[in-house]
């Protein structure tokens, strides 16, 4: 059964790991991240945006093929299907459908905007026992459509954003989405310290979790960081999986390739990224 995020956060934060949340695109991808929680003994949190819930075929068809693996596969650790980088209209959709999370994206509006949408939709979902990410300064790079240019957050915005009981917080901390260019500045510790200091117990998240390095990942978790959303890494390793069985030549036998056979070389990498990331994120043996 889909479950909030909440509880889970709440353990990662006093724990001092990140449950990371891996975005799916097909069934292959939402199959290997729920069988490798599972051999992980990790809680773990599917994150799917707009532009892939539209792809899989809509919000009810995402949450009745989750549901189904869930029962299936006989998965037992803690599993959020969260709505990733959402609109406002986009977050009711899936709290209707049956999303246990959503994320409302309000960091292309106003902070009063973004606080009257967030303070909405905070309580329609609490009442109905949905965790809520918003988000407080852009993060860069671009995801679906949504261009954010990597701003650092305000503490006293995120305060407001933070007193409105939303369950997470997204702060923008220099992090982006996509691969990071070689002159990237690094994350800013100290406004993540400074935000952390200042909205106090509330679980943050950091987007675009592909390509930083170890050493910040570990210490944006030991600031307050319980959150981690990785998508890009899993998109690359799928695709060189996928090209490399590809240009093998393999399945040629003038039938053309069963696609069962042609993608099993990614779903094994996408199980392969998972796992790594949960072992780098602390979440093993969590859950």
């Amino acid at each position: 059964m889909l479950v909030s995020a909440k509880e889970m956060l709440n353990k990662a934060r006093d724990g001092k790991y990140a449950v990371g949340q891996f975005n799916i695109n097909n069934l292959e991808w939402t199959k290997a991240v729920l069988l490798t929680a599972q051999e992980n003994n990790s809680p773990v949190i599917l994150g799917v945006s707009e532009g892939a819930g539209k792809y899989m075929g809509g919000y009810h068809a995402i949450v009745g093929m989750v549901n189904g693996l869930l029962q299936d596969l006989k998965i037992t650790v803690p599993v959020a299907l969260h709505l990733d980088h959402g609109s406002f209209d986009g977050a009711y959709a899936c709290i209707e459908a049956g999303f246990s999370s959503v994320m409302f994206d309000g960091s292309h509006y106003s902070i009063e905007e973004n606080i009257e949408k967030s303070k909405k939709l905070i309580a329609d979902a609490s009442a109905k026992g949905i965790s809520v990410e918003c988000e407080v300064g852009s993060i860069g790079g671009e995801e679906d459509g949504v261009v954010g240019a990597g701003e650092i957050a305000d503490a006293n915005e995120c305060k407001q954003i933070a007193d409105l009981g939303v369950t997470m917080l997204a702060a923008g901390i220099g992090n982006i989405h996509g691969q990071y260019p070689s002159n990237w500045a690094g994350l800013a510790f100290d406004a993540l310290e400074n935000i952390k200091n200042t909205v106090g117990e509330m679980p943050l998240v950091l987007h675009g979790g592909t390509g930083i390095p170890e050493d910040m990942i570990k210490k944006a978790i030991s600031l307050g960081v319980a959150k981690i959303n990785v998508n890009t890494e899993c998109q690359l390793s799928f695709a060189a999986a996928t090209r490399k069985y590809v240009e093998a030549g393999k399945d040629l036998e003038g039938k053309g390739f069963d696609p069962r056979k042609l993608l099993a070389p990614g779903f094994e990498a996408i199980k392969a990224t998972v796992k790594e990331k949960m072992e780098l994120f602390g979440s093993v043996n969590k859950a």
